[in-house]
């Protein structure tokens, strides 16, 4: 697994006016909307999607994040932070370590498992 760069403040956008340095997390949160900023985990209809068990819902909050203007905030305060789970950033926490797709619970289907060993098999 690879380390995360956290961004540097003097690299974010010009288009992002709020300095992360100064406003903390929940300021960058509660100023973003002030500053005409549209973040997808305050107006989405489910916040829980963030936090969610299915590996579909992570997806879903990720591609949400994909157009976030403080995306690269929002992942560098979770790195620094050591968020334990959640989507931060476009990138999904497990036991504060970043992964990049969340597997289901549970074992995978054995006939599932048989069909696609006896694919690999035949090509």
């Amino acid at each position: 697994m690879s380390p995360i760069a956290v961004p540097r403040t003097e690299d974010r956008s010009p288009d992002n006016p709020i300095d992360l340095a100064e406003a903390g997390m929940t300021g960058l949160l509660d100023a973003a909307p002030l500053a005409g900023l549209d973040l997808p985990c305050r107006s989405a209809t489910n916040p829980d999607l963030w936090f969610a068990e299915a590996p579909a819902d992570l997806e879903k909050a990720k591609a949400l994040c994909a157009s976030c203007p403080v995306r690269a905030e929002c992942l560098a305060g979770a790195v620094a932070r050591h968020e334990p789970w959640g989507v931060w950033g476009g990138e999904i926490f497990e036991r504060g370590v970043v992964i990049a797709r969340k597997r289901p619970r549970g074992r995978p289907r054995k006939d599932a498992t048989v069909a696609a060993s006896a694919q690999g098999a035949a090509a």
